[in-house]
């Protein structure tokens, strides 16, 4: 008989710790399983820890309240009910970190079998209505922008239809930055052209690459040539410098620009006419000038890093613009082509009339729809174009 009670008396504080650590591993398995769906990444493991040592310490905490109102408590626990409370605590916090693993594992197969190639698709609808995400769908087809180089094939299939999630409560212009800033970071897209609605909903998106090369960066006129030349010590690029032949007859042959050196190459940008006279078998000297303003290069690599391009629009006679003054666009007019010539910064109360040649400078989506509203009537053209 003693030998039973001692039995009983062994395998009941066992129990007792199984069962806690069984339910600790069942919480954090469903806590596990709603993480993963929520936040599309696992549960960290400090966090499943707190939750299996939560668990278990809810549970005792509950129980021993009950008994100490019930009055079938003791004052201080047995020595044997101080050991099982530990175990339980132990095997609580190593069951949290496996049904933590478990549910994450669950709610990545619950994923496959719907045949979803992404996690972003399943919850989509979920995250939109009452998650912590905005979800954001781009469409199937993607347009290039003109003017800018095209974005590589293979991105904008990786593009095409994907899902993308943003922080909640953005409006829209704060929806369509974060979108462009993310294409540009993540997928190496230089110039981002999107119409996003009320609703988050892509309507419209056209990418442009990035601009590489000297080409785009050389003024109208001009031309880049490498020549052996000297140039002077910390000479760079952007330093002005004229070109002279060697001795014994030392003469000038162009004054130039300074676009990079590497070794005894140097690469310039020089007037089309000048360059000429330039002899590529022979080396020249190269004589750093002091530095002049070039606002025109200046504007030129402002508007590059910029959002902002140039477009020209020629207003049609009965279309929105008809009749509309440079202050009511929401583009910045920097000149206008009439008959009579050109008129730069017009004043914000200067009317256009028809035949009249805007020149504006707006980001790509702007421009589109102020390009729209020249050739359409009135009543057709976009109501946000003013």
């Amino acid at each position: 008989m003693s030998a039973l009670t001692a039995v009983s008396e062994l395998v009941s504080p066992v129990g007792r710790a199984v069962g806690l650590t069984l339910l600790s591993g069942a919480v954090a398995t469903v806590l596990g399983l709603l993480y993963k769906s929520y936040a599309r990444e696992r549960m960290p493991e400090g966090l499943a820890v707190l939750v299996g040592l939560g668990t278990v310490g809810l549970w005792l905490n509950t129980a021993t309240a009950l008994q100490q109102f019930l009055g079938g408590g003791e004052a201080l626990p047995s020595h044997a009910t101080a050991v099982t409370n530990v175990a339980a605590f132990v095997f609580g916090a190593v069951a949290g970190v496996a049904g933590a693993r478990v549910g994450d594992r669950l709610a990545t197969d619950a994923v496959a079998l719907t045949g979803a190639a992404e996690l972003d698709g399943d919850v989509s609808r979920l995250v939109r209505t009452v998650g912590r995400f905005t979800t954001v769908e781009l469409p199937g087809e993607i347009d290039d922008m003109e003017g800018y180089e095209p974005v590589a094939p293979e991105t904008k299939e990786s593009l095409a239809g994907k899902t993308l999630r943003f922080p909640r409560r953005l409006t829209v212009a704060e929806l369509r930055d974060r979108l462009a800033t993310r294409l540009r970071d993540d997928y190496g897209v230089g110039h981002v052209d999107a119409d996003i609605g009320d609703d988050g909903a892509v309507e419209f998106l056209a990418l442009g690459g990035r601009v590489a090369g000297i080409g785009p960066t050389l003024p109208s006129g001009t031309v880049a040539v490498a020549v052996r030349a000297d140039p002077a010590f910390s000479a760079g690029a952007g330093d002005l410098v004229q070109v002279w032949t060697r001795e014994p007859d030392p003469e000038r042959v162009a004054t130039a620009e300074l676009r990079a050196a590497v070794g005894d190459v140097a690469t310039l940008a020089v007037g089309a006419d000048d360059a000429t006279n330039l002899d590529p078998d022979a080396e020249y000297r190269l004589v750093t000038l002091p530095t002049e303003p070039r606002a025109d290069r200046e504007f030129s690599a402002q508007l590059r890093a910029a959002d902002e391009t140039v477009g020209v629009v020629e207003i049609a006679g009965g279309s929105a613009l008809d009749g509309a003054t440079a202050g009511g666009l929401d583009v910045s007019v920097v000149a206008v082509r009439t008959d009579a010539g050109v008129e730069t910064l017009p004043a914000p109360d200067r009317v256009f009339a028809p035949g009249d040649t805007l020149y504006v400078i707006a980001r790509p989506d702007r421009l589109r729809k102020v390009e729209s509203a020249a050739t359409e009537t009135a009543e057709s053209a976009a109501p946000d174009v003013r």
